[in-house]
């Protein structure tokens, strides 16, 4: 039998973070730490599915009768009624999936998983599917089937990324861009020890908050917020004005942090993605104290140009940009001295740590 393989990056976003759910604009790109899956197709329609990670975990159901079982294997059952819905046929089939993307890191595990799937049937059936209608049914089988409120950044980043180019995205049109990484820039990921969750409640909250921010604003999303409007945050009822101007501030910074690229300025993208952590902190406070002190410190390394919050908050990882030459002692120092404070397992995701 014919075995199909594929696999999918996770993503970590540098700039540009709870917008895309409010039509703004992100810059993510992708990250080389992934999840593979390997596929064969059945003469049924049972799907046999298994995780070969660290303790092994299966599952199984029946295509056409996906039903949410709150655990990981309604991803896979999302990524089949999703393509159901969508009119391509798929039959059952057995997949393994191996991972060196962990979870709850806001790293953008599931849409890697997700993407993986989808590219393994894509070759097994010969699916005529792009790679952005690929991203499209992982953000349905997510978002409509699985039921955690993302956006779609991060499959459209797990699906169109790429590891030294910043994917600029329109998250309101769909529009994106490539822009390339200066050769002297390091992008590091930490570990806060800290696990988070994107269908918890936190996240939701801040969701209907931003929601309705815009109804008292009287636009249709914080996304067409203009000055004057940002004039009014301060007579919103708390917390709205401070979930207002974090959106409309962070898409500003989004902006500027493609022309920094563009123009190799490495000091001004950090200044605006410590100013981003700053936003997330104080405005849409979705950081934690642990986390707070992780940014500090890779923040007071010289050869650090920014460092901030990445992911959906409460929890999760930390990207730094800082000198490529430098980047793996810093990141050691980072964790270092980060471990020496808080009793948590904070360690590098990128670049590796090795033994």
């Amino acid at each position: 039998m014919t075995e199909f393989t594929s696999s999918a990056p996770g993503r970590v976003n540098l700039i540009g973070e709870h917008t895309d759910y409010n039509d703004g604009f992100v810059l993510p790109l992708a990250i080389p730490l992934s999840i593979h899956a390997s596929l064969v197709r059945r003469d049924d329609r049972v799907v046999q599915a298994s995780t070969v990670n660290g303790s092994s975990a299966t599952g199984s159901y029946e295509v056409g009768s996906e039903k949410p079982l709150h655990t990981w294997l309604d991803y896979v059952q999302g990524v089949t009624w999703a393509l159901a819905r969508s009119h391509v046929t798929a039959s059952g089939f057995s997949l393994s999936l191996r991972s060196t993307l962990p979870a709850g890191k806001g790293l953008s595990s599931s849409a890697a998983l997700e993407v993986s799937v989808l590219r393994a049937l894509r070759s097994a059936y010969a699916l005529s599917l792009t790679d952005f209608e690929i991203a499209k049914l992982a953000f349905t089988a997510e978002t409509e089937f699985v039921g955690v409120p993302v956006g779609m950044m991060d499959q459209m980043a797990c699906s169109l990324g790429q590891e030294r180019s910043a994917l600029f995205i329109d998250t309101r049109t769909l529009s994106y861009e490539f822009i390339d990484l200066p050769e002297p820039c390091g992008i590091g990921v930490v570990d806060s020890g800290l696990t988070h969750r994107h269908s918890s409640g936190e996240y939701r909250q801040r969701r209907d908050e931003c929601r309705r921010a815009a109804a008292a604003l009287g636009v249709a999303s914080l996304r067409d917020l203009t000055e004057e409007e940002a004039s009014r945050f301060e007579s919103l009822p708390a917390p709205l004005g401070k979930r207002a101007r974090h959106v409309f501030t962070e898409n500003s910074r989004v902006l500027a942090a493609v022309e920094a690229l563009r123009a190799g300025d490495l000091r001004r993208l950090g200044a605006l993605i410590n100013q981003s952590h700053s936003s997330l902190r104080d405005d849409f406070e979705v950081s934690l104290p642990q986390i707070d002190r992780l940014v500090e410190i890779a923040q007071s390394q010289p050869e650090v140009f920014g460092a901030r919050l990445t992911g959906g908050g409460f929890g999760g990882s930390i990207v730094i940009v800082a000198r490529a030459d430098r980047l793996s002692d810093v990141i050691n120092r980072i964790t270092n001295t980060y471990n020496k404070l808080f009793n948590l397992s904070g360690c590098a995701l990128l670049p590796r740590q090795t033994s």
